[in-house]
């Protein structure tokens, strides 16, 4: 029985993760994997946003990528309801709800992880079981949460 390609949301940590010296092993292994077809890719407006303000070569690897990933489209107010519940349960403040806006964006679009190196907000072990309890208690399935580090280990 064959099983289906992992959806990975990545965060924009990840685009620029190919360019830092700490994270730049990792970041390409993953990005290596996801072009072998070993998992799907996945993206979302924030992270377009987002990039918009990176340096010109993050900008130009995520445009490198679009063709390649798929970018979900959500009802807003769905992804809105569901990180102020982040807020509201204290995983993160007002001033950090872009963060738990990309949890939210990758936990109602079904995906299977999300991948971060954003270890203060997401890719946390105080706060990942945090976001599975609100995302159970608002009716979604939990969602695995981990560095790029953490996927690839073992993978080539």
């Amino acid at each position: 029985m064959r099983h289906p390609i992992p959806r990975i949301y990545i965060d924009t940590s990840v685009f620029g993760g190919v360019f830092d010296e700490l994270y730049e092993e990792e970041s390409k292994r993953f990005f290596r994997l996801a072009r072998a077809g070993k998992f799907q890719i996945v993206s979302s407006g924030l992270v377009t946003l987002e990039i918009a303000s990176a340096p010109e070569k993050v900008k130009i690897y995520f445009n490198n990528w679009l063709p390649s990933m798929e970018i979900v489209i959500i009802d807003d107010t769905e992804a809105q309801r569901l990180t102020r519940a982040y807020l509201d349960a204290g995983i993160l403040t007002e001033n950090w709800q872009n963060d738990a806006l990309h949890v939210a964006y990758a936990t109602i679009s079904q995906c299977h992880f999300i991948v971060s190196w954003n270890f203060r907000h997401i890719v946390n072990f105080r706060k990942m079981p945090r976001y599975n309890a609100v995302n159970v208690l608002e009716g979604y399935n939990p969602i695995a949460i981990h560095s790029p580090m953490e996927v690839v280990f073992g993978e080539e």
